[in-house]
């Protein structure tokens, strides 16, 4: 059985090499599919917030990388420019519903479309995406341990993962960071009557 080591693993290119901090004053960009011709263009009239490296098994990742970089923004930010007509919902049944292009299978957006979930009117993006600069850096790391279910690590190895994102100041979690924790439980309370 092959060693693993860290340098040899792909976490994600955008944090690899060094986490690049955003611009505070970046008003967002436009996104594309990875298609050489024809791209799907997405269109997206804000920054993004809560950046963060996903581990989950849901998510688009590049390709050999275990991570994907994901974030959010209001849902209202968000336009389709180009070839609409080449997306498709990659699980309806899924609470997000990952809008990707049939070509490259690049997912372009994730939309929430019950209204009761804690995150409804927030579209999840990949900022990687846009070659214009300025988006939120990444500043944690949730669902680290679902690496192992994807096949991107050992149980063994993950020591060494949650080091690495440690040392990038990518905090990790194997669940969201608190305050989308705390965002996601005080819905439920106020749903459920606890808080008004």
């Amino acid at each position: 059985m092959e060693e693993w080591k860290m340098s040899t693993v792909t976490l994600h290119p955008s944090v690899d090499q060094g986490v690049v901090q955003g611009n505070a004053g970046f008003t967002g960009g436009t996104l594309r599919c990875l298609c050489k011709d024809d791209s799907v263009e997405v269109k997206v009239s804000t920054n993004v917030a809560h950046n963060h490296a996903c581990g989950c098994t849901k998510c688009w990742k590049p390709s050999g990388a275990v991570f994907s970089v994901v974030g959010v923004v209001p849902r209202e930010k968000v336009e389709v420019t180009a070839h609409a007509e080449k997306l498709h919902v990659v699980d309806a049944k899924a609470a997000i519903q990952r809008h990707a292009c049939q070509a490259c299978g690049t997912h372009m957006y994730g939309r929430i479309e019950n209204s009761d979930h804690p995150f409804y009117g927030l579209d999840f993006i990949h900022t990687e995406l846009s070659a214009d600069k300025g988006w939120e850096e990444p500043r944690f790391a949730a669902f680290v341990s679902s690496i192992i279910e994807g096949g991107g690590a050992k149980p063994e190895q993950m020591d060494e993962v949650r080091a690495r994102l440690t040392e990038l100041s990518l905090t990790p979690y194997d669940c969201l960071n608190p305050p989308l924790m705390d965002a996601m439980a005080t819905h439920t309370a106020k749903r459920n009557g606890i808080l008004s």
